[in-house]
């Protein structure tokens, strides 16, 4: 989880509409305890049991952007998504990576593979990932209608962006990278962000701190309590424009720099980012809770997992 500073944060507008309470925070006693599937997780960590139960609610969520994009249109064709698909998810204890773990029956980074692919702006989806784990998306293939790519992922997170850089279409307009293990992306918020990522040259998806954040010495003393008000968590996806990742890379290799989000590297070149105000169901699957709280939010909504 990023979290980005503002001096003069916008505010947000949020409608929890499918939430049996009126609270604006998401946690799992906030949804129904029914699930599509329950899943189990064995002593040793190294099984997950699975048990169908099909339910489906409707479910809606309104975020709303702060800029006037006027005439500013993302052309179609023109958007390479980077999939990172490589990390080794060690925090789940199961015995595969979190992103292809099944949820509601469907290998988690499926989910935004095909919410991406169906999206008129994609042109080419760059899957980052294990070799031993291509197969997963090879069998997608056939029913999505982008260009798919693999690359090999690196030893950390910039040098996985960094590898399916060089697979982008040289003729791209916009380089869209996504953590495969956010499956619950909505195709609404990325054409927001592509669309501020177009007209600011890098943009990022985001949802204002709830938190009290407050930071600590070395010796765990509180220091000073953070203004929560200019405090937001970031998530992906993060568009840059390909001539402006290449030159912070550029820099990054130069330099030796370690960076721990995509903008970061756009940030070293003293480039604006701009935050897109996206939706708190845009959770990353890293522990056995987010898996269960991501059946929670697929139950309750219209969404179908991939076929």
């Amino acid at each position: 989880m990023g979290l980005l500073l503002f001096n003069n944060a916008p505010t947000c507008s949020i409608s929890t509409q499918f939430f049996p309470s009126k609270s604006t925070h998401v946690t799992a006693n906030s949804f129904p305890s029914f699930s599509h599937f329950h899943v189990s997780f064995s002593s040793s960590g190294q099984k997950v049991g699975l048990r169908r139960r099909a339910r489906v609610r409707t479910y809606g969520i309104k975020c709303s952007a702060k800029v006037d994009y006027g005439s500013a249109v993302v052309n179609e064709k023109s958007v390479s998504v980077i999939l990172l698909a490589g990390g080794k998810g060690k925090r789940m204890g199961a015995s595969m990576p979190k992103q292809y773990l099944p949820l509601l029956g469907q290998p988690i980074a499926l989910y935004s593979l095909h919410t991406f692919s169906r999206m008129i702006e994609v042109k080419e989806i760059v899957v980052v990932c294990d070799p031993s784990y291509k197969d997963i998306f090879e069998e997608a293939i056939d029913k999505i209608n982008v260009d798919l790519k693999f690359t090999l992922p690196g030893k950390e997170r910039q040098d996985s962006v960094y590898s399916g850089l060089q697979a982008v279409d040289l003729n791209s307009e916009l380089v869209c990278i996504h953590d495969s293990a956010r499956p619950l992306v909505r195709s609404g918020d990325v054409e927001k962000v592509l669309k501020d990522g177009w007209l600011i040259g890098a943009a990022v998806l985001g949802v204002p701190v709830k938190a009290t954040i407050k930071e600590a010495n070395s010796d765990s003393y509180v220091v000073k309590t953070l203004d929560r008000k200019t405090l937001w968590e970031m998530q992906t996806p993060q568009v840059i424009k390909p001539e402006l990742l290449r030159k912070g890379f550029e820099l990054v290799h130069r330099e030796g720099l370690e960076v721990t989000d995509d903008v970061s590297i756009v940030e070293h070149l003293k480039h604006p980012v701009y935050v897109t105000e996206g939706c708190y169901t845009n959770i990353k699957v890293t522990t056995p809770d987010d898996l269960l709280l991501a059946e929670r939010i697929l139950n309750m909504s219209s969404v179908e997992p991939p076929k």
